[in-house]
């Protein structure tokens, strides 16, 4: 096959500038070959570089007396929980893929965080998701859900890993281009941590796992432009996923891991072998001082005929990984693999001359400096304009509360796709294999899963409201990050750290950039004050799709993962009410805490006004910790029997949320609370998603110890009612505003998205 001449015009189809292809002509000191432009071209794609992001993302907290990896120097984030164990995790976008080929795209998304995952020597034990979708009654949007939902479950199903938490939000800007973050946690002994590293002069260099095909080319570089209609014509950059490989290659790796022989190894994820030969060699360098890599590519097992040298390097096929064992027992690790029915392949060694050195049919193909490739090396790195632009968003002119229907509004908000329970999603992932999970998605705040062989358990959760984020982009990303701790907190555990992954419009847009700056400060800010320091993650920019209005843009989407720990698995909270006779208290915030802007951002005025608001709510940071702390003490002391933070759709929500999110023991309550006197008091009162409080559950015998406790962290505490009976019935300032059986309830909240669906019962 005759390769095609090396211009500019190329490059510039390949996703480079001219003055990258500038840069890379004086680099080489000669023109590239095809190969080597394709290599140039996914390393210094956005996808792989970070090149409009890393400048932004240095500036974040990454130090915490846990870290036993800084972010961004191995594949995922690695956190001391003590007892001689660490807990890997990371979380990563893979929205391109899924707005093409909805199944494939979710699927090899779970597929490569997993892998991120095992390459650093963990077993992962829980996967979570953040999924952003259009409306769901659009056939298209309805397409898309499904897809995306059976590909998440199928691959995680059948690869043996419990998917125990998530987030599903609508909103009519994410109709062309949805967002699929997907997040993985896994376990593994201080010893046995596995680096991505390539060093040791004349140490071969295996290829594992999968053969080698055309799918996924170029998928780093889709993964860094818009969405179009010519979009659709990139399907071949979707990668497709095995699952049962997959397990098989976890097996495999892991016992190669354990035999010790294994220097260094890393996921084929984006840009496939280019990335991981590329990246372990550069890291060898910084390491060490000397290193590099010679391949030949006629000994990756391919499954397809006459593939070219810059095919074979690009490829993204799934379930594959590069490893460099330890001279002379090479051999060992291929019998390892081959005992798993898997590949496992010498395709070159490490050298010491600083170079990647590639060769295909005794042609040398390639031949590079790989510290000029990677982030942190020669790759660009670029500061873009950032100019703000307000949203043009009105707050509404609110009605009297003497002409709203109460009883009608509060069941219409419960009904809401993004209010109502993800049951329909959720009970198509397996929550339970392993037997490890102790609260799964729907009756916590946040998933809980066991670590066996101890009494501690991690607790998990993904968290974003974007549409705070477009309001103020700031605030937008603190109250995430605050969301996500207060999350964990509910949970009876403390938090540790964060990932995140980072789903924005094109950079090049000034306006777009300033969000994405400004979430990075805020999310910064909250991490700085929670001690979670930021361990990795991913930046999705060019979350933009085209149509007959012009390009629009997802909302600014900062979607934080945190993992927390539990040290005895017994003190871990639930979110629903637990007994009768209960008193109900909610804590934090102040219940004086009401003003003309306090439905800003709520899905109470985007449901019943059509309008978004002029800010995002009010976040206090200081506040924010105090309510952890106090819940971790509150868990920590057993008093309390639940708790279940106060968010989307505001107080009303969340009280109603706990009487039937736990469908085995749904129980009522009497609640009185009291408002202002203001015309529009009670929708505040009710609908407002003010931030920093919890509806807690308490036995009576316990009120005067929870309140000193509160007043110790400085927290309000309000008794407002109390658990029992099975009908809830709410009342403000002695008038009955809300009272329905709790099967009515349900029947609403556990329904609505089929009925939006348009899905056969």
């Amino acid at each position: 096959m005759t390769e095609p001449v090396v211009t500019l015009e190329l490059a510039k189809k390949y996703g480079l500038l001219p003055e990258e292809y500038n840069r890379i002509l004086a680099i080489l000191g000669r023109t590239p070959s095809h190969t080597e432009l394709g290599i140039f071209s996914v390393m210094w794609s956005e996808h792989c570089s970070y090149k409009n992001s890393i400048a932004v993302l240095k500036k974040l907290p990454r130090n915490g007396k846990h870290l036993l990896a800084k972010a961004g120097e191995e594949n995922a984030g690695l956190i001391d929980i003590g007892d001689g164990l660490a807990v890997a995790f990371k979380i990563e976008s893979h929205n391109h893929p899924s707005a093409v080929e909805p199944y494939q795209g979710a699927a090899t998304g779970v597929g490569g965080i997993h892998r991120d995952i095992f390459t650093m020597g963990a077993r992962p034990i829980a996967a979570l998701n953040s999924l952003r979708f259009g409306n769901p009654t659009d056939q298209r949007v309805r397409y898309l859900i499904d897809g995306v939902v059976r590909g998440i479950g199928d691959y995680g199903n059948s690869f043996g890993v419990a998917t125990v938490g998530g987030e599903v939000y609508f909103d009519k800007c994410y109709q062309g281009n949805p967002l699929v973050n997907a997040m993985s946690v896994g376990i593994v002994e201080h010893h046995k941590v596995a680096r991505a590293i390539a060093k040791g002069e004349g140490n071969p260099v295996l290829i594992v796992g999968s053969a080698t095909g055309r799918d996924g080319i170029h998928g780093a570089t889709f993964a860094s432009e818009e969405l179009s209609e010519a979009s659709e014509e990139k399907r071949p950059s979707v990668q497709v996923g095995d699952p049962f490989t997959e397990k098989l290659l976890l097996e495999a790796t892991l016992e190669a891991i354990e035999s010790g022989y294994v220097v260094g190894i890393q996921d084929m994820g984006a840009a496939g072998l280019t990335c991981s030969s590329s990246e372990m060699s550069a890291k060898g360098i910084e390491k060490t001082g000397k290193g590099g890599m010679e391949l030949t590519l006629d000994h990756v097992p391919i499954r397809e005929k006459d593939m070219t040298a810059y095919e074979i390097m690009l490829s993204e096929s799934q379930e594959r990984m590069l490893i460099v064992a330890e001279k002379g027992h090479e051999q060992k690790i291929i019998d390892i693999f081959k005992k798993w029915d898997l590949n496992a392949v010498v395709i070159g060694k490490v050298t010491s001359d600083g170079k990647l050195r590639v060769w295909h049919h005794g042609q040398l193909v390639a031949d590079i400096p790989p510290m000029e490739l990677v982030l942190g090396g020669g790759a660009p790195v670029y500061y873009r304009d950032a100019v703000e632009k307000k949203p043009n968003t009105t707050f509404p002119t609110l009605k009297p509360d003497a002409e709203i229907d109460f009883q009608k509004e509060i069941l219409s908000l419960l009904s809401r796709p993004n209010i109502a329970s993800k049951q329909w999603v959720f009970e198509q992932y397996d929550t339970m294999v392993r037997t490890n999970t102790v609260v799964g998605a729907g009756v916590s705040d946040a998933a809980v899963i066991r670590l066996k062989g101890t009494t501690k358990a991690l607790a998990m959760k993904v968290d974003c409201n974007s549409r705070y984020v477009y309001l103020n982009p700031r605030k937008g990303a603190q109250i995430a990050v605050a969301e996500c701790a207060r999350n964990i907190a509910c949970s009876g555990a403390r938090p540790l750290a964060v990932t995140n992954c980072l789903n924005f419009g094109n950079p090049y847009k000034p306006d777009i950039f300033f969000q994405f700056q400004e979430a990075a400060k805020g999310m910064g800010e909250a991490c700085e004050k929670f001690e979670t320091p930021v361990t990795g993650g991913n930046v999705s920019f060019y979350n933009e799709s085209v149509t007959e209005q012009g390009t629009v843009a997802v909302y600014p989407t900062p979607t934080i993962g945190m993992v927390g720990l539990i040290d005895d698995v017994s003190k871990i909270l639930m979110a629903t009410f637990r007994q009768d006779g209960d008193t109900i208290l909610l804590v934090g915030g102040k219940m004086s805490d009401t003003s003309s802007g306090a439905l800003n951002g709520s899905e109470f005025i985007v449901a019943f006004y059509g309008e978004l608001g002029t800010d995002a709510p009010h976040v206090d940071l200081d506040a924010e910790k105090r309510l952890q702390d106090f819940l971790n003490q509150l868990a920590n002391q057993s008093l309390a029997q639940s708790a279940h933070d106060v968010s989307d759709g505001g107080l009303v929500v969340s009280l109603l949320e706990c009487a039937i999110m736990n469908q085995t023991l749904s129980l009522g309550f009497d609640v009185e609370l009291s408002a202002q006197p203001s015309e529009t008091a009670i929708q505040e009162l009710l609908f407002a998603e003010t931030q920093g409080r919890v509806v807690l559950s308490i036995r009576p015998s316990h009120i005067e110890a929870v309140q000193a406790l509160a007043k110790e962290f400085e927290l309000s505490c309000d008794a407002i009612g109390t658990v029992g009976g099975k009908a809830a019935r709410l009342r403000v300032s002695g008038r009955e505003i809300f009272s329905a059986t709790i099967d009515a309830i349900a029947d609403v909240y556990f329904n609505a998205l089929e009925n939006a669906l348009q899905l056969e019962k």
